[in-house]
């Protein structure tokens, strides 16, 4: 009788192969998941900053979006207290950078301030930036 089988040689040149290949695209599933944690921080981000502009219009108040770079925390604040927070170092696992700590939103929906907010959201090599303008204009 004959056996079809496999030697160990056989085996163990297959299993190298598949280690090697393994090790090439790690760091491309890495990099794949901190690019889409980036963005989808940034798309709450953004959001946040709209919803903010849209309540300070519609409510005829002052509205203030504050930024939490210690808990990566973003919250949208008016005189009747906070409207929304989005935690997004606990949701997406990245790194808020700011150069103010809020934005504020007037009743017209124009923004206060003597310079342009920029805000730097960080998750490994995946860097994006966000810029409210001092009219309050955001673009990321």
């Amino acid at each position: 009788m004959r056996r079809f089988a496999f030697t160990l040689l056989e085996v163990v040149i297959v299993l190298a192969l598949a280690g090697l290949l393994a090790a090439l695209a790690v760091p491309r599933f890495s990099a794949l998941r901190d690019s889409a944690s980036v963005r989808a921080a940034m798309a709450d981000l953004g959001a946040a900053f709209s919803a903010a502009r849209q309540a300070a219009i519609t409510r005829r108040t002052v509205v203030a979006v504050v930024v939490d770079t210690a808990s990566g925390a973003v919250a949208v604040r008016s005189a009747a207290g906070t409207l929304l927070r989005h935690e997004l170092h606990a949701a997406y696992g990245i790194v808020l950078g700011c150069n103010r700590d809020s934005a504020v939103y007037d009743a017209r929906g124009l923004g206060y301030g003597l310079s342009n907010l920029t805000l730097t959201i960080r998750r490994g090599a995946i860097v994006d930036t966000l810029t409210m303008s001092r009219m309050g204009r955001v673009r990321w």
